[in-house]
């Protein structure tokens, strides 16, 4: 700025011609340029934060347009010639204020554009209005000098010009052109790098991707695919940080063999990824996913470790004008999450179902801890007969969700979303306390039976299980044979030691323990005779095609393995009598399902004691038959 205003001022100079011979001092017109240059770096200084109170704009614009007539003047003092010089003090107090107002404009200028890196008519507009006024300033000085010109003095052809000035005018614009060069060079080609490209992978990043979409408003077909790698946390976690971002280095070279001209990849998150396809149909998408994820599954070398990653796809296709580009990233997402329920290292492509379930779920999500507060949950039991005593050998409790709006609620919906936000615990905990009060209330009644409460693995999590079981026994009065916990096999994946620790002490206070849906999830086979267990659950799945000698052979062995391991067996999703028989030959006693009854309110529970003689019978666990 400095030296565009001096540049300028001795350009027109070099244009002002007297027709005597004039020369120029040296270190006036070098202070002259100081003059210009400290002055302008003052204000600019003053005005640089994003905060800038009036003051401050009115102490920079004094300052630079004082130095701007400091400049203008001081250059006309080191005019050396054979003439007084006065000036006239009307014009020279307009050149005076029309500085002062071109500082002002141009410290607005600066304070309205400095957050905008493209260019615009705006700004162009900006720098003739500037140039103007500051030639108007220049040209208005002039027209305020007097030249007296002293008898005798030599006189000088038009073309002679002080070749000093001339070279150290040309020289100070070279320097402003190759300021400027460099400023542009640096902005666009390391600060733009910087900005718009991801370090690690050396990828387009975020912004990368948003200007992306800013240049592709329309309706051209484009296909987002969204890659999410399998298990990348547990790599992070295990081996380190460092492996991490190596592993993701890695994976971001093999998506730059995928990129062509109608088609990149960014990186968008941690290990997050976007392939944006143009003039793309559903086939292709495909086709690109199975692509994408061949080539991601291949193994890996990194620092001696041999690492095998999947990645899960998200597909959505759609154009910007139809739809924003917030819903084509969203839905990609959506689509991403079901691959990786899908069981992972698969592609899905988003639909109008997935999009409904994902509103569903949020909904479900943000009115879980509203229908904790509000009472909407409550308690079905569904009982457990010993066909050989011919007796009643419990209940469990299962918890159901009456949404005022969206009526009943499964608990496969909404016990997966308690259990992602950690609302499983409180709910936990209130059907625990709630199970125990009821089960106080049927001894009460004369009816003395066991029930069982299934446990989320998050609570065993909280390191605190034991406490709460404790203080719920304690709160509601109940002897701890009367409640039994149910696991699942899926604890298995995480800290066993700590698992089979926290099982012993529930167990310890005459808590019994069951493992749920054996057989269906994680083989926990191997683990049986460490884990502190009193039965297993037989899932559905066994009694299911059980008149199929494979089956019936599987459910054998699995009878005799827990015989020998001194653990009762239950059978769930009975339903016929023809269960009942099968399992019976087999050694399996205690049933559970529909044929003995369906899970049921406390109310519905009466009429059910009725229909079968209850209560007269009373059945304490350590009394039952295995």
């Amino acid at each position: 700025m400095g030296n565009g205003v001096w540049s300028m001022h001795f350009v027109g100079m070099l244009a002002f011609h007297l027709h005597a011979v004039v020369q120029y001092d040296v270190w006036l017109t070098l202070l002259s340029m100081a003059a210009s240059i400290i002055s302008s770096f003052i204000a600019f200084y003053i005005t640089m934060p994003k905060n800038i109170n009036w003051y401050k704009i009115a102490l920079g614009g004094f300052i630079m347009g004082s130095g701007i007539v400091t400049m203008h003047y001081m250059g006309m003092e080191a005019m050396i010639m054979s003439a007084d010089l006065s000036y006239d003090k009307f014009f020279w107090t307009l050149s005076a204020l029309i500085a002062f107002a071109a500082s002002y404009a141009a410290l607005f200028l600066f304070l309205r554009f400095r957050n905008q890196s493209s260019t615009s008519w705006l700004k162009w507009l900006s720098a003739v209005i500037m140039g103007f006024a500051i030639c108007g300033m220049h040209y208005t000085g002039m027209k305020a000098a007097r030249f007296h010109v002293h008898a005798g003095a030599m006189m000088e052809h038009e073309h002679d010009i002080d070749m000093f000035l001339l070279y150290g005018v040309t020289v100070t614009i070279f320097i402003i052109l190759f300021v400027s060069w460099g400023a542009m060079f640096f902005d666009r080609h390391v600060l733009e790098r910087m900005a718009y490209e991801d370090s690690i992978t050396g990828l387009p990043n975020r912004n990368e991707m948003n200007r992306f979409f800013d240049t592709h408003i329309g309706k051209e077909s484009l296909g987002v695919l969204f890659l999410d790698l399998d298990r990348f946390k547990a790599i992070n976690d295990t081996l380190g940080h460092n492996i991490g971002d190596l592993l993701v280095r890695e994976v971001g070279a093999r998506l730059r063999e995928f990129v062509r001209s109608d088609q990149q990849a960014f990186r968008i998150g941690g290990d997050e990824f976007l392939i944006i396809v143009k003039r793309c149909d559903q086939e292709r998408a495909e086709r690109l996913a199975q692509d994408i994820l061949r080539s991601i599954k291949k193994v890996y070398y990194i620092e001696g470790n041999e690492l095998y990653v999947t990645g899960s796809i998200g597909i959505s296709i759609g154009s910007i004008q139809d739809s924003d580009r917030s819903i084509l990233l969203k839905t990609a997402d959506t689509a991403m999450y079901r691959a990786k329920g899908q069981g992972k290292n698969q592609y899905s492509v988003y639909t109008e179902e997935m999009g409904t379930l994902a509103v569903r779920k949020m909904e479900l999500e943000k009115d879980l801890q509203r229908g904790l507060e509000d009472n909407q949950f409550f308690i079905v039991y569904q009982p457990k007969w010993n066909v050989k005593t011919n007796q009643l050998y419990g209940f469990e409790a299962l918890i159901r969700w009456q949404h005022p709006r969206l009526g009943l609620i499964s608990p496969g919906e909404f016990i997966p979303i308690a259990e992602e936000t950690g609302l499983i615990i409180p709910i936990t905990r209130w059907t625990l306390e709630e199970a125990c009060r009821q089960n106080k209330e049927w001894q009460l009644q004369g009816i003395s039976q066991p029930v069982s409460v299934n446990l989320s693995v998050r609570l065993f999590q909280t390191d605190s299980l034991t406490e709460l079981i404790e203080s719920v026994l304690s709160r509601v009065g109940l002897d701890p044979a009367y409640l039994e916990l149910e696991v699942t096999e899926s604890m298995v994946l995480y800290d066993i030691n700590d698992i089979i620790r926290q099982l012993d002490s529930i167990r310890k206070l005459g808590v019994r323990v069951s493992m749920d849906d054996f057989g269906t999830g994680y083989s926990s086979i191997g683990l049986l005779d460490r884990l502190p267990i009193d039965a297993l659950k037989l899932d559905r799945l066994f009694t299911n095609d059980l008149d199929t000698p494979s089956k019936r052979a599987i459910i054998h062995a699995i009878i005799l393995m827990a015989e020998n391991l001194n653990l009762d067996v239950i059978a769930e999703g009975v339903e016929q009598q023809e269960h009942i028989d099968f399992l019976t030959q087999l050694g399996c006693y205690v049933m559970q399902g529909y044929y003995y009854g369906k899970p049921m309110k406390n109310d519905m529970l009466e009429q059910w004691f009725r229909a079968f003689g209850l209560p007269q019978q009373h059945n304490v666990p350590d009394e039952a038959a295995p």
